[in-house]
């Protein structure tokens, strides 16, 4: 499991260093939570926002009944059959975008259920993030949204993720 993760950690806070300098014009345009952080240091645990599961939406905890398993040579995710259910259908996932490219929209990044705090750090494990294939680019967001798409659950991906939406585009709660 930390070789797999290690190499998934590796290799996104090298994108997102990346993204960073290049000069994304998202992060050129902070919100006051985020330049409170950048100044501080330390984020505020009162004034982050909180996901609250809503109805036909995907909840997070759904996400994280997956443990790791030895098999072979590595560590692999082994999924409840609740969430193994998810793979091929269109689900509706809800929080933080992180951004995988430079540019105001993004059309690749990850979503997580805890907001980043740093560019180069990852938010959550793999069973806490998605990575996102959008249809058309999504501006983004220090705001919670809403992604619908048709999940991908993994089982022995490169990067140590364990879910991604393809397909997917913005959208709203039922």
């Amino acid at each position: 499991m930390y070789v797999v993760m290690n190499r998934f950690f590796t290799s996104l806070c090298a994108v997102s260093a990346l993204v960073v300098m290049a000069g994304a014009p998202a992060f050129a345009q902070k919100s006051q939570q985020s330049a409170e952080h950048a100044q501080t240091g330390n984020p505020n645990p009162a004034q982050m926002p909180v996901i609250m599961d809503k109805k036909g939406v995907t909840s997070w905890n759904t996400l994280a009944k997956v443990k790791q398993v030895r098999a072979k040579n590595s560590i692999v995710p082994q999924f409840t059959k609740e969430v193994a259910a998810l793979n091929d259908q269109e689900i509706k996932i809800q929080g933080f975008m992180m951004p995988l490219e430079p540019g105001e929209k993004q059309k690749h990044f990850l979503i997580s259920h805890t907001p980043p705090t740093c560019s180069y750090c990852l938010p959550a494990g793999p069973e806490g993030v998605v990575e996102v294939k959008t249809k058309k680019p999504i501006k983004f967001t220090f705001d919670p949204l809403i992604i619908s798409g048709k999940m991908e659950i993994m089982k022995n991906d490169p990067m140590g993720l364990y879910y991604r939406m393809n397909d997917a585009s913005l959208s709203t709660a039922d």
